[in-house]
This record gives structure tokens, sequence and C-alpha cells, in this order.
């Protein structure tokens, strides 16, 4: 069966909600993206309370961060793999609960190795999650709805990123890091109530349509995508995770909150954008956010003493940035068809893999040449990933409006 019967068969059982975006089921997704963002930043801004707290460096302390996005990349093919047959809701909730207790036994673990072992769980229901969530939006609605039900969806990832770690910062010195991941585990309880009320379920995949992983990786398009997936995120995460030494030489050393805010706010702009025009001009978006991160990587390289250059800098990142996710997520799981959970979890590795990249090849720039090589290096990351999208005119990033 077809991906797009598959979705005229679900709209047919759900006219009510296929037909339209589901906006109340779909905002619980977009929680979920926050709450899967907001916990792995979570410690970046605690801790100076975390490490005296648990008796270790701030440096050992930062690498709860690290355990984090190892379970991530470790843990998404295996689970996803693991839990296809199951019924989607089921997979959905046993994601949270897996937020719940793992943020829970972080807010009241004294012990060093079973924090950072929380953390690793905690990283893979993430994994599964972020595996998930593209998916289980994509089925709620029509073809012809999905990229706007996917950027709805989404949009919880940027207003983590952008307010995840000031909020951390706050509740740490409003309430204490400890209850700051308390409420997390408060946050995930709510939203299990709010899954089991307003997202509906649907059946997982049966034998018969389950692809093997060598099978979903060697469709056309997908290995293109991942490859856009892999240099876009490499590029973005040496600016991003080295944003407070990359601002100081402008004197904004001390506004690393306003200038995420900046980027944030421009991320939410760029999924307004994305889910308007995803459905029909997928290419065009994808090539034109590439395009207008390397034409500021060239604007930040040039400007980099410069305040004002700076904050328009990362306006114009950020509304690039804003629509990343649902658009490679989209082209993804079109080229992937029926293996779209697998290539799904392949983009988690992916993405994640990117991250830890971004942070280690970010890190070595910033010995050996300090933060003015940063925007050169991303440019020309974003030119590979300029050329492979756009060699994928046929599959991956195809001509024309997208059929689902």
């Amino acid at each position: 069966m077809s991906q797009t019967t598959t979705h005229c068969s679900d709209a047919r059982a759900i006219p009510e909600t296929a037909q339209r975006l589901p906006i109340t089921a779909l905002l619980a997704l977009a929680m979920t993206g926050f709450i899967c963002i907001a916990t792995e930043t979570l410690p970046a801004g605690l801790l100076a309370q975390i490490a005296p707290g648990l008796l270790v460096s701030p440096s050992l302390a930062g690498q709860m961060i690290t355990a984090y996005a190892l379970g991530s990349v470790l843990a998404a093919i295996p689970l996803t793999l693991a839990t296809q047959r199951w019924r989607r809701r089921n997979v959905l909730l046993l994601t949270i609960a897996g937020f719940f207790l793992f943020n829970s036994i972080t807010a009241m673990s004294g012990n060093f190795a079973v924090t950072l072992t929380a953390r690793f769980f905690a990283g893979a229901a993430a994994g599964l999650a972020w595996s998930l969530l593209a998916g289980y939006a994509r089925r709620m609605v029509v073809p012809h709805l999905q990229g706007k039900a996917m950027a709805v969806a989404m949009v919880g990832a940027p207003v983590a990123l952008s307010l995840g770690v000031p909020l951390g910062t706050w509740l740490g010195s409003v309430v204490g890091w400890r209850a700051a991941f308390g409420i997390m585990s408060l946050l995930s309880l709510a939203l299990i109530l709010w899954v089991l009320a307003k997202v509906p379920d649907y059946p997982g995949q049966t034998g018969a349509k389950r692809m093997p992983l060598y099978k979903v990786l060697m469709s056309p398009g997908v290995r293109s995508v991942l490859g856009v997936v892999l240099l876009w995120m490499f590029a973005h995460n040496i600016l991003y995770t080295y944003v407070a030494p990359f601002v100081t030489p402008a004197g904004l050393g001390d506004r690393v909150d306003a200038v995420l805010l900046i980027f944030g706010l421009a991320s939410l702009a760029g999924i307004w954008i994305t889910g308007r025009v995803v459905d029909r001009h997928l290419r065009t978006a994808v090539l034109t956010s590439l395009a207008l991160f390397a034409v500021t990587s060239v604007l930040l390289g040039v400007g980099l003493k410069n305040a004002g250059v700076i904050y328009v800098g990362m306006a114009l990142w950020g509304l690039s940035f804003g629509g990343a996710a649902t658009l490679l997520q989209t082209a993804l799981a079109d080229a992937a068809g029926e293996g779209a959970d697998a290539a799904l979890a392949m983009n988690v590795v992916t993405w994640n893999s990117a991250i830890a990249g971004g942070g280690i090849f970010g890190g070595i720039l910033l010995d050996r040449y300090g933060p003015a090589s940063f925007p050169w290096a991303a440019l020309m990351l974003l030119l590979g990933a300029l050329a492979i999208a756009a060699a994928a005119k046929r599959h991956g990033f195809s001509v024309g409006r997208r059929q689902g």
C-alpha cells in the first residue's frame, strides 16, 4: 500500500481531523519537542549550581549534556525499530513517561554516576520521540496539509532553543536546580494527560509494510537529504555551540541572552513561513534557507566586531534555521515512504552527530584560530549542502509541489 493510499484511508476514517489541522493534538506534539530540547539544554544554565551540588567540576557537570546527546544517537534507531509494531500513541506516551522518570531521578540524585545514567536514558527517550513526532503529525492530516501540520508540531524546538537556557537559569536562581528538573517532570506528567485526552491513536506498521534499514537508506533521495542534514546542522552547531565567544569581539559577551532571544524569535518567524510554503515549494524553501544562511555567514565573518551586524546576522540566521527541521523531515519522510519512521530515526542520529561534531570541530577552531574562523568554516559546509540539495532534483528535494 502506498503512503498516499494510507493517508487517504486515515482521512476517510477520521475526516473531521484529517481534513483540517488538529491544532490541540499538534501542539501536544510540539510540547513533546519542547520538553526534549529543554531537558537537553537545561544543565547549560545551571552548571554553577549543579557542580557543587554533585561535588564535581563545572566541566564534568557539562557532560550531562554529552550523555543526553549520546543516548539519542545510540538509542534512536534500535528503539524505533523495536517499537514499529506498537500503536503510535503508546510509543509517544512511553517517551514522555521516560522524561518524567529520568528528570525525576536527576532531580533527586546525589550521585553523579546515577545522574549521568539518567541523562543518558532521557536522551534515549528523546531519540525515540524525534523519530516519532514528524511521522505522527503527518498521519493526522491529508497529504496536502502535512507540511503545515509538521510546522506546528516542530514549533516547540525553536521555542526551547531560544528560551530553554535562560529559563533554566532563571528557574535555578528562584527554586534551585533540582526543583528545575522537578518542574520538567511535572510538565511531562501534564503532557501525558494532554496526549491521552487529545491526541489520536494509530496502528504501528505490520510486518509486510516494515522496510529493512538498509533498504530505507538506499531509497532514492534518502541519502541526499541526510547529507544535507549533516552539513547544515554541522555548520549551525559550530556557531550555536560557541555563540558566547563568537559575539564577544562585538562587545556582546554579556548579552548572549538577548542575542539568543533574537535568534529564537526569528526562528519562530521561519517556522511560520515554512508552514505556508513547504507543501508547494519545499525545494525552493530548502535552497533559499541554505543560501540565506551562507550569505549570513559572510556577513557575520565580515562584521564580526560590529554589534549591529551581529544582531542583524542573528535574525537572518534564525530566519533561515527556523524551518529546517520541518523542511528536512518532510523531504526525508517523502523520500522514504513506508520507511519514514526508520528514516527519521536515522535523521536523529545524523542530527545529533552533527551537534557533537560541530561542538568538537568548533572547539578546535576556537583554540587554534579564534571565533573569527567560525563563519567561514560554516560557509564551506553550507556550500556543500547547497550542492547536494541542488543536485537532488528528482529525489530528495524534488521540483514542484510535493505529493505526500
